[in-house]
């Protein structure tokens, strides 16, 4: 969920017609061309385009973005990715500064960054990471910031990169249940990723994941998942309806009803889980400013 998706099916999904809370509105308005031009200036990723999120417009209207760093290409081939696969472009030293620039234009109180894998390389990217982060805080004292990285292999000294660097919230994806990572994650292992978010909390990180759901997984599976989460030190947890994004990319199985998506909250907050935010449209960095303050999301559940 790290990556956006847009709607386009299949021919053998046209029968999964596509219900009404799935609906959102084209991005216009001044906030969001005014996003639009940072971005083109300063030549800069963003998962909102990359992934294709249903969210750009409202979120790039309220002038807020998710940054990519890294490039737009990806070592890794998700079954559910819209990102591009392949070869990556040398890596830009200077990207961490102009990434810092655009949040101080951009005058926002809370930024996400986020990155395409980089196995090739022997840092995994996570030197850029640092980089980026203390550029960020350096030049943005006052804002607060989630880092959405990826696995770097379980690699102890890049995930310690991360936790030095200290942003306000560290999230790795889990992405599906464990029976279908092999498939939906391909390269990814499910428990590396749980460990992943262990050695976060371990570091004294507030630590975040999030979940697809439409791809084929049971009820009880992604029960298994939020306990399998919660038992490994996840603070905030976000789970979404998944959309396919192009015919190559594997179909939706079905489309999760909001009422669903509201009993898995309950559940999140059952376990313990400090924030959980479940929607059709919910992605990785959707309403993300929420999720730094510990205790919302539980107190919002209580005065519902």
């Amino acid at each position: 969920m790290s990556c956006g998706t847009d709607t386009i099916l299949p021919d053998n999904e046209q029968r999964l017609k596509k219900p009404d809370w799935l609906r959102v509105r084209l991005p216009i308005g001044e906030g969001y061309k005014h996003v639009r031009s940072l971005v083109d200036t300063h030549k800069l990723h963003t998962i909102c385009e990359s992934g294709n999120c249903p969210n750009m417009g409202e979120c790039w209207g309220a002038g807020t973005a998710t940054f990519m760093i890294l490039g737009n290409i990806c070592t890794r081939s998700c079954g559910f990715c819209a990102v591009a696969t392949g070869r990556p472009e040398a890596v830009d030293w200077d990207e961490p500064q102009r990434v810092a620039e655009a949040i101080h234009l951009m005058k926002v109180k809370h930024a996400v960054l986020t990155s395409v894998d980089r196995d090739e390389l022997p840092d995994g990217g996570s030197i850029i990471w640092y980089n980026t982060i203390k550029a960020v805080k350096a030049l943005n004292p006052e804002t607060t910031l989630e880092t959405l990285i990826p696995d770097f292999k379980g690699n102890d000294d890049q995930i310690k990169r991360i936790i030095d660097a200290a942003p306000e919230v560290v999230s790795h994806n889990i992405e599906t249940v464990e029976r279908l990572t092999r498939k939906v994650r391909i390269q990814a292992k499910y428990w590396r990723s749980m460990e992943v978010i262990r050695k976060l909390k371990n570091g004294g990180m507030r630590t975040k994941s999030g979940i697809m759901l439409g791809l084929g997984e049971t009820k009880e599976e992604v029960i298994q998942t939020l306990q399998d989460l919660a038992d490994n030190g996840t603070d905030v947890v976000t789970i979404g309806q998944y959309l396919q994004p192009t015919r190559k990319h594997l179909p939706v199985q079905r489309f999760v009803h909001p009422d669903e998506f509201n009993e898995y909250k309950a559940i999140g907050y059952e376990m313990g889980l400090d924030y959980v935010e479940s929607g059709p449209l919910v992605r990785s960095s959707y309403h993300s400013e929420r999720h730094v303050i510990p205790g919302l999301g539980k107190a919002q559940w209580k005065d519902r």
